[in-house]
């Protein structure tokens, strides 16, 4: 699970997994891979499997751990990789019948849904934070609010002719 974790990538706010490590987990080269997506397209829609662009390419390769120059990753490709969402990695393994793929397909998607329960939990923590922090101002305001009023009480009120006690400085 955790070597399938790093393969995971977010691109256009999706997690998202590359196509030549898809092909490294299924066991098949990255051209089997394409070619059986290629075959199968009308099963891939643009919300399970998407190519990228120079930008995107960009952005994923700064989530890698040891970013390679772009004219490095060109000379290994001829084309853009194709991107899979956890829908679309669920499509593969209709695509690929072996054994391994669907091994493999249950692990992916058990990562996902790992995942998504993390987000989950993070969300839930982020808005008792955020409840928590609401009451407490709340709290606090009426503390201060509180202790304002008791000043007012507590401090004496001088007449506004009274003299002054203590000695007077010749000047």
């Amino acid at each position: 699970m955790k070597q399938i974790e790093k393969f995971i990538y977010t691109i256009r706010g999706q997690r998202v997994m590359l196509d030549s490590d898809l092909a490294e987990l299924y066991g098949v080269t990255n051209k089997r891979l394409s070619e059986q997506v290629r075959r199968n397209l009308s099963r891939f829609p643009s919300d399970f499997m998407f190519e990228c662009d120079l930008s995107e390419l960009d952005d994923l390769r700064s989530q890698f751990a040891a970013a390679n120059p772009l004219s490095g990753w060109n000379t290994k490709r001829r084309t853009m990789p194709m991107l899979f969402t956890e829908s679309g990695v669920a499509m593969l393994s209709t695509v690929l019948n072996s054994e391994r793929a669907i091994q493999v397909n249950i692990s992916i998607i058990r990562t996902f849904i790992k995942l998504r329960s993390f987000l989950s939990m993070e969300s839930s923590a982020s808005n008792k934070v955020d409840e928590l922090e609401r009451k407490t101002n709340k709290l606090f305001k009426i503390v201060f609010e509180r202790m304002d009023s008791y000043e007012e009480a507590v401090t004496p009120k001088l007449p506004p002719h009274r003299k002054k006690i203590g000695l007077k400085r010749d000047q």
